[in-house]
C-alpha cells in the first residue's frame, strides 16, 4: 500500500463517467500527470471546506500540553497529501480544496491539538523528503506503516488496508493474487508498496522461468488509473478502500478481481526531529473516544479498517 489515489483529480461534481473510464489516452495520461504534479506546491485545504458535514472539535487540553513548542508558536499543523486516492484524498468539487478520510482525520486532528491545518497536496514520492527537510509536519496520504519507513520518519498508526486488483469489466483479465501478474501489464503509484511488490513479482517470475510483470509507474495514482481506461494495462494495484471505491464510481466499467493481501496499518508520518508523536497519538485516541473518527469514516462509506487501538512506531519520543 501506500497511500492510494482515486481517478477523480477533477471535482466529483463534476462526474463525467467518460473522463473517467472512457476518455482516457497515452496523452491525456501524460497531461493528468503533469497537472497533478503541478498543482502539488499549492494546493491547500482549510478545516471547514474539508470537514463540513464532521462538526469542530474542541481543543484537548492534554493533548495541547504535548505539543512541541515550535508547532504551537506557528498554530498551524502543515500536513502534505497526495490527492488523487479518493475516498481518502482527493481534489473536491470546488477544483482546489483537499478533501476525504485522511483530510477531515487531519482537520480533526489539529483542533484536538489547538492548532488549525493547512493541507498541502504534494505528489505522494515528495512527502517523505518533505517531512525530513522540514517543509511538512505531518504526511497524511494511506501512508502504509513499514519497517523500512520508520527508519527516516515515525508513524502513529490510525486505520488499517490490504491491498486489492481491479480490472475493466469487459475485456479486463484475471487473476487470484501477485503470482499472477507474471507477463501481464500493471499500472501503480510510484513509491508505493504496490510499485515494490509488482516490482518484486516482476523478478520471481523471471526467475521461476515466466514472463516478467510489465510494471507501469506513475507520479499520482490519477495517472496509473488512466493508464488503465485507455488501455495501455490490464490491470491496477490501489489500497483496499481506494480500489473499492474506484470501482464504485464507475458504473460497473471496473471490478475488483483475485484477493486483497498484506492487511497492514496506515500511519500518520511525521518528522523523527519535531517531537509531535504524543501529541498526534493522543489526538487520534481523544477523536476515537468521542466518536469523530467513526463519523469520519462513516461519511466517506468506509466500513472496514477501523483499527481500535492506535500505536507510535519508529519513534524514540
Amino acid at each position: 500500500m501506500r497511500n492510494r489515489r482515486s481517478w477523480f483529480a477533477a471535482p466529483l461534481s463534476v462526474l463525467c463517467v467518460a473522463a473517467v473510464v472512457g476518455c482516457g489516452s497515452s496523452s491525456s495520461t501524460s497531461s493528468s500527470s503533469s497537472s497533478s504534479s503541478a498543482a502539488a506546491s499549492s494546493t491547500t485545504s482549510s478545516a471547514a471546506s474539508s470537514s463540513s458535514s464532521i462538526p469542530s472539535v474542541a481543543a484537548n487540553p492534554a493533548v495541547v500540553a504535548l505539543v512541541p513548542a515550535a508547532v504551537k508558536s506557528k498554530g498551524t499543523l502543515t500536513v502534505a497529501a497526495d490527492a488523487s486516492y479518493a475516498p481518502n484524498e482527493f481534489i473536491g468539487p470546488d477544483g482546489h480544496t483537499v478533501v476525504g478520510m485522511d483530510a477531515d482525520l487531519s482537520n480533526a486532528l489539529a483542533q484536538v491539538m489547538g492548532l488549525k491545518a493547512n493541507i498541502v497536496n504534494a505528489t505522494f514520492d515528495t512527502i517523505i523528503p518533505g517531512l525530513q527537510s522540514g517543509k511538512y509536519d505531518v504526511g497524511a496520504s494511506s501512508f502504509t506503516d513499514t519497517k523500512a519507513r520508520e527508519k527516516v520518519v515515525d508513524f502513529v498508526t490510525y486505520f488499517e488496508a490490504g491491498t486489492s486488483f481491479f480490472t475493466k469489466s469487459s475485456g479486463g483479465t484475471t487473476v487470484t493474487g501477485l503470482a499472477d501478474l507474471c507477463g501481464k501489464t500493471v499500472s501503480v503509484e510510484s513509491g508505493t508498496t504496490e510499485e515494490t511488490d509488482a516490482q518484486g513479482q516482476s523478478t520471481k517470475c523471471v526467475k521461476g522461468g515466466k514472463a516478467k510483470v510489465n510494471v507501469l509507474v506513475f507520479p499520482t495514482q490519477t495517472a496509473a488509473n488512466l493508464a488503465l481506461t485507455s488501455g495501455r494495462a490490464q490491470l491496477s494495484m490501489a489500497d483496499s478502500p481506494v480500489a473499492s471505491y474506484q470501482v464504485k464510481q464507475s458504473n460497473g466499467q471496473f471490478k475488483l478481481v483475485g484477493q486483497t493481501y498484506g492487511t497492514a496499518p496506515y500511519g500518520l508520518a511525521l518528522p523523527k526531529t519535531l517531537g509531535l508523536s504524543k501529541a498526534v497519538l493522543g489526538a487520534v485516541e481523544a477523536l476515537m473516544k468521542d466518536g469523530t473518527y467513526s463519523a469520519i469514516l462513516t461519511k466517506w462509506g468506509i466500513q472496514s479498517g477501523a483499527i481500535s487501538k492506535p500505536a507510535i512506531n519508529g519513534a524514540t519520543s
